[in-house]
């Protein structure tokens, strides 16, 4: 008797997803988790101005405090990303250990390989690998919250056919 597998796709058909956009949406913020766990978050730096020249600003009395609000997006950016990296390792906890191999292996490795590669080292069929690298990123997308959900004007054009019905 063989291992019983979770069926993800269950979970997809009860909402209106878009799969596509919402593999691109995990693809995205796992490519931006490698390169945050890989090289941290560079941070902006303020322009610095040479001379002071008064600027008006009219009747609003606006004030613009450019390295303040560099400060706040360097600490917010970096903080909203080690929130990101923090989820995404409670969301692979989740997945079996298969699945968790190919994510790390496809994605978050610093060198990432070729996916006929990790298949032959895993010693699993490329049709294997690539089913059970879908189904990660579908667990992924639904534990991170990254499903695009069709609109209900999408949702009649993506289910007539031709235009008709």
């Amino acid at each position: 008797m063989g291992k019983r597998q979770i069926n993800s796709f269950t979970i997809f058909h009860s909402l209106p997803v878009d799969e596509a956009a919402t593999r691109a949406a995990v693809i995205q913020l796992l490519e931006e988790m490698r390169q945050y766990r890989q090289i941290g978050y560079i941070r902006q730096m303020a322009n610095v101005t040479h001379s002071y020249s008064a600027r008006y600003h009219g009747v609003t009395h606006a004030v613009h405090k450019p390295t303040e609000e560099v400060a706040i997006r360097n600490i917010d950016k970096e903080a909203e990303l080690r929130r990101k990296s923090e989820l995404l390792d409670q969301a692979l906890k989740g997945l079996t250990s298969m699945q968790r191999e190919v994510i790390e292996r496809s994605y978050l490795n610093h060198e990432r390989e070729y996916d006929f590669i990790s298949c032959g080292e895993m010693g699993i069929s490329d049709r294997t690998y690539r089913r059970i690298k879908a189904s990660a990123l579908r667990l992924l997308a639904i534990a991170m919250k990254l499903e695009v959900v069709l609109e209900p004007e999408e949702m009649k054009h993506s289910h007539s056919v031709h235009g008709v019905g």
